[in-house]
């Protein structure tokens, strides 16, 4: 039993280290009283945002409007600088008139929801399969050196959190990331994305954001998502100049690159044994003439 329960804490543990959205306790769904985030703590949404409730939950028929849950939810973590602290889900519930508990249970659902204080810019890096393939291991990477913070920690300046996200739909112009500002409240609040990353692009990045600046959003290497070029070994590959991932099936005339497992165009011959008749066919109907099928007419 001993044994089971430490082996227990050193899973959490490791857990801990590795981290996902901000931070261990947010994984394991667990409430710690803090300072700043206990029953005594205070949260209530501005008139302005209680005007932006209002239209929301206005959205719904009006005997569903728990349905505005999330919605209100995402509504108070801008308000609240990026994170839900228990007094700001206790104001959620008591706005849409339903139990506390079922609000908890959606917050600690979705991983979009910070359940612990972050920075004024969240960098949440890609990690699904495409960007992990184009490179999103070496734009980690650059964060974590520039920025000195690991996954689910924030820099001691207050400015950015470090996090991973999934899929976030720009696999085309991987890799990527998503920066969420919640400098200026729920009335600027942006979520941005940044794509065609290299590790030096990403630092550039975060500095400019830091600077006041405003980086080039979306793709830092092309206008649209057409196939003129990739990050390919942490570079920015133009298309022409060695073939890269996406570009390939044109160096190989055209054809999508093997292996392949077999044509589906062409109709498969049947088989056949040794005497050239098809494999489980009755031997009198394909039997050679002057053989089975003459001795069979013959007899009948």
């Amino acid at each position: 039993m001993a044994g089971s329960a430490r082996r227990g804490v050193s899973a959490q543990s490791a857990w801990g280290r590795i981290g996902f959205a901000t931070n261990s306790h947010d994984i394991f769904n667990v409430h710690r009283e803090s300072p700043n985030n206990n029953w005594e703590t205070e949260f209530d949404f501005t008139p302005d945002n209680y005007e932006r409730a209002a239209e929301l939950i206005s959205r719904y028929p009006i005997n569903y409007k728990q349905s505005a849950c999330i919605p209100l939810l995402d509504l108070a973590q801008k308000q609240n600088n990026g994170w839900l602290s228990l007094a700001a889900m206790n104001r959620v519930a008591k706005v849409l008139e339903m139990p506390e508990i079922r609000v908890y249970e959606v917050a600690t659902f979705y991983t979009m929801f910070n359940r612990s204080p972050i920075g004024k810019l969240h960098v949440m890096v890609c990690g699904t399969t495409p960007c992990m393939l184009c490179g999103a291991r070496g734009i980690y990477q650059a964060l974590k050196e520039h920025l000195g913070v690991d996954y689910g920690q924030t820099t001691k300046d207050g400015w950015f959190t470090l996090g991973e996200m999934e899929c976030m739909g720009s696999c085309v112009n991987a890799p990527m990331i998503a920066v969420a500002d919640y400098r200026n409240g729920a009335e600027g609040f942006t979520y941005t994305y940044y794509e065609d990353l290299t590790p030096a692009s990403v630092v550039a990045i975060v500095d400019e954001l830091k600077a006041g600046k405003q980086p080039k959003v979306g793709s830092q290497h092309r206008r649209f998502a057409e196939a003129a070029g990739q990050v390919q070994d942490e570079q920015w590959v133009v298309k022409g100049s060695t073939p890269v991932p996406s570009l390939r099936f044109e160096a190989n005339g055209g054809k999508v690159p093997g292996p392949y497992c077999r044509t589906l165009d062409d109709v498969p011959e049947p088989a056949t044994d040794t005497k050239g008749a098809p494999k489980g066919a009755p031997p009198s109907a394909h039997a050679p003439k002057g053989e089975g099928g003459q001795k069979g007419a013959q007899k009948g």
